[in-house]
């Protein structure tokens, strides 16, 4: 993309509103524009942000074996008066009446719609196991809304539901998932540490929240430091293996770490004392077994393998799609703006051209750009007519990992210069080998397909 095509509108002033780093730099870097309190527009660069966290969700839903679906925003009320949540759920749901006075409600959450769905097709335990999820927008109707993306009234979230016949098949379903939910953070460049948690209107007894340190993070947290040395990395593993999954969820809730309203001062005093740590989390996911809280009450039954009917088990399990781009940035910043994870940023790289209109350096430019969509990467040309000064700000305030800087007395020796925006380092290259340098930066990290 050429910049001086493109819908970019960065501010130099940070707006009064903005409370974190996250809302300053998103405003700033031209990603959204509020619409109204805690409802956001999301702007060209935002919107290929937020496409990327939504591909590598579905990715790795389906490498799980879940089934990706599409509910609407719009429920009926009697679905959540039939489970007991409609008058329970209190002012966060926004209630409404359509043109025939009928009650309505705009999804918070959708355990009741895909439980409706679910009994209506689904009558035999053969059909079983069965995860089915959708990536849908939601709305809650915050006191406060603030700390823009953060704490929104609208958000993209991705929640996905199991039904299966027996409390043992739900558990194997609830630690599929979250496996699934450490290879999600850990491609989108986070550490999501799963720590146990407080149920909440959704209900149950078996939940956990993943929660990425940060100052900023609304919920308190307790832990052992050990558990920030823990990766998934790479390893592969068969989801239709229970003992695989158990021996992963294991292996990643064994350490201490729980949010505030299940924290434990007894057992976190067991700790050795200098791996004790107390901090803030952003949650960016949760997952739930519940049982049958809804399948009792709405009629979700099945014909077991005697012949009898019987309720099927469940549980939920979101992702806050949009409240990612936000902790992401929490998590990965400077003063001079956002520094995206290879895996998520916009584009794979930044190319300024230090004196536009030079005949060389355009050329050069220009063969940069053309090599690096030749190979998969989508590379964002600074060809505006600017000041290097204001050409560098941008780039930086935008957070793309590599920088290629081409200028007249660069060319006359052949070379360009190849930036770290984490480290900040450069090298000057030859310009075939700076580009053949990007392309092997991101030989380890799948390309999500661009907008």
């Amino acid at each position: 993309m050429r910049l001086s095509r493109y819908f970019l509108p960065v501010l130099k002033e940070t707006p009064a509103e903005a409370q974190i780093a996250s809302h300053r730099l998103m405003l700033r870097a031209g990603m959204i524009k509020q619409a109204s309190a805690g409802i956001y527009s999301w702007l060209p660069l935002g919107f290929k942000v937020l496409r990327k966290l939504e591909n590598i969700v579905h990715e790795e839903q389906v490498r799980a074996g879940h089934i990706p679906m599409l509910m609407p925003t719009l429920q009926s009320a009697d679905l959540w008066r039939e489970s007991g949540r409609y008058d329970d759920y209190g002012a966060e749901m926004l209630r409404i009446k359509d043109r025939h006075e009928r009650d309505m409600l705009y999804g918070p959450t959708n355990e009741e719609l895909i439980t409706d769905i679910f009994r209506s097709h689904v009558g035999s335990y053969k059909d079983l196991p069965l995860t089915l999820y959708h990536i849908q927008w939601k709305f809650r109707d915050e006191v406060r809304p603030r700390f823009g993306v953060m704490r929104g009234r609208e958000f993209l979230m991705k929640d996905g539901y199991n039904f299966d016949l027996t409390k043992e098949d739900a558990l194997h379903s609830y630690n599929r998932h979250l496996v699934s939910y450490l290879r999600t953070y850990e491609r989108m460049g986070l550490q999501a540490i799963p720590m146990r948690a407080d149920s909440g209107p959704i209900g149950g007894d078996d939940t956990h929240e993943f929660l990425v340190l940060a100052e900023t993070g609304e919920s308190e947290v307790f832990y052992d430091s050990a558990i920030t040395d823990l990766r998934f990395g790479d390893r592969e593993i068969d989801y239709d293996d229970p003992a695989q999954c158990r021996a992963v969820l294991d292996e990643f809730t064994a350490l201490y770490a729980r949010t505030d309203e299940t924290h434990d001062e007894a057992l976190f005093a067991q700790i050795p004392e200098e791996r004790r740590r107390v901090a803030r989390g952003i949650e960016v996911g949760q997952i739930f077994y519940f049982g049958t809280k809804y399948s009792e009450p709405m009629g979700a039954k099945v014909q077991g393998p005697d012949g009898k009917p019987v309720p099927v088990h469940m549980g939920s399990h979101g992702i806050g799609v949009s409240r990612l781009v936000g902790a992401i940035i929490e998590a990965s910043h400077d003063e001079r703006g956002i520094i995206w994870p290879e895996g998520v940023t916009p584009f794979h790289a930044g190319i300024v051209n230090l004196k536009q209109g030079d005949t060389e350096a355009d050329a050069a430019c220009e063969a940069i750009y053309t090599s690096l969509q030749a190979l998969g990467l989508e590379p964002l040309y600074d060809d505006r007519d600017e000041r290097a000064g204001g050409k560098f700000a941008t780039m930086d305030l935008i957070g793309l990992p590599w920088r290629i800087t081409v200028g007249p007395r660069g060319l006359k020796n052949g070379v360009v210069e190849l930036t770290s925006r984490r480290t900040g380092e450069s090298e000057e290259l030859p310009p075939e080998q700076a580009v053949a340098r990007v392309a092997d930066l991101y030989a380890g990290h799948v390309l999500c397909p661009g907008i």
